[in-house]
């Protein structure tokens, strides 16, 4: 089976404000698990590529924990693809993770806007989480409509951002955002796990939607599973 094409934000400040960010460390190692226990391989990407910046470094969280102290998935951390040198013919999948960094490095990048594409096209699927949404608001398909259009999205909602108080430092809020773009937004309560599936595309609000979003692309890809 071809692999899925993690992809992390290489983004490491959040805005004006000075602070770190990154890649969201639970978005990336819960929907890992549960595809790696169906056997579904998995590849890293970022939009720089090499070692990308890391938020939400939670130990506290089991599959955190089993994650980081395992050296494999550290070295394939360290050594991401850069991602403008992956060819989408190789994949099943693409999925972002979120994090606060992929606001700034996701929404236009070309490489994200490409390989979606040529992946959503070719009848893979895509997924996202939280922030990781932000790589489909400027994805257009060959026929110049936004992917997202018509589509039922989950995606972290302009209410979280609010509480997280960083609703002024993004660069847009991202629920409003595909809304703009014609998607059908769901919004669950702050905090909440929302997992949308529309046919080949799943997103997810928060981290706390991070598995169900695992387990939806597993489902799409292996049907039976």
């Amino acid at each position: 089976m071809k692999p899925v094409l993690f992809v992390l934000t290489s983004h490491g400040v959040k805005g004006s404000t000075g602070q770190p960010t990154g890649f969201y460390l639970g978005e990336v190692t819960h929907p890992l698990a549960v595809l790696q226990a169906a056997g579904i391989p998995v590849e890293f990407a970022s939009i720089q590529g090499g070692e990308p910046p890391i938020d939400g470094l939670d130990l506290n969280d089991a599959t955190n924990a089993r994650y980081w102290a395992d050296e494999g998935f550290r070295a394939a951390i360290r050594a991401t693809h850069r991602l403008d040198t992956r060819r989408a013919e190789d994949y099943a999948a693409i999925f972002f993770a979120g994090g606060h960094g992929a606001v700034w490095d996701f929404p236009d990048s070309p490489a994200v806007q490409r390989l979606t594409r040529e992946i959503y096209e070719a009848g893979g699927a895509v997924a996202a989480v939280c922030h990781g949404p932000t790589a489909l608001v400027n994805v257009r398909l060959s026929d110049g409509r936004y992917l997202v259009q018509g589509k039922r999205v989950a995606a972290f909602t302009d209410e979280e951002e609010r509480a997280v108080q960083l609703e002024h430092v993004v660069p847009f809020l991202l629920a409003s955002t595909l809304v703009q773009r014609g998607a059908r937004h769901e919004a669950a309560p702050d905090w909440t796990p929302q997992v949308v599936v529309d046919g080949r595309l799943v997103t997810g609000q928060n981290p706390q939607s991070a598995t169900g979003v695992g387990e939806a692309l597993r489902n799409v890809l292996l049907p039976t599973a």
